[in-house]
């Protein structure tokens, strides 16, 4: 079983996003993806709401901090935001190929509907965009 951690500050929202991805490219049988945060800050309903339009639920996830999979050896790690790859603690995978980009944050745009809606999409895109990419380039599909 190949295990992936997508890690991001509170496990709300891009890693959220990145997990429910990689759930659909990537065969369960094979693949086992994990999401947390150096923090755990609940689902945040706008994820869940963009998710569910690309025909994706999130909604049974569950924010998860990074320590309680210390004991899983990771194969991939890959941080979502700049905060969680300054800030993270040691995860003692060591072999782990451990991957970084930084996805523009949806959940900090303020203003009406429609534009915190057009944030997500675009966060949604990059992520999907990236995690497409991923899976393909590790062979993991």
């Amino acid at each position: 079983m190949i295990n992936i951690l997508v890690l991001c500050t509170g496990n709300s929202c891009r890693s959220q996003m990145a997990h429910g991805y990689l759930n659909q490219f990537t065969d369960p049988e094979k693949i086992r993806v994990y999401s947390a945060g150096i923090e755990t800050h609940g689902i945040n309903p706008g994820a869940a709401a963009i998710m569910k339009e690309d025909g994706i639920s999130i909604d049974h996830h569950t924010s998860n901090h990074v320590d309680e999979y210390a004991h899983v050896n990771f194969d991939y790690i890959v941080t979502v935001c700049d905060h969680a790859n300054e800030n993270c603690p040691y995860i003692p995978s060591k072999n782990a190929i451990r991957l970084h980009h930084n996805f523009f944050d949806p959940s900090k745009v303020k203003g009406t509907e429609e534009k915190r809606h057009e944030a997500f999409l675009r966060a949604r895109a990059e992520i999907k965009e990236y995690f497409k990419r991923f899976v393909e380039e590790y062979q993991l599909a």
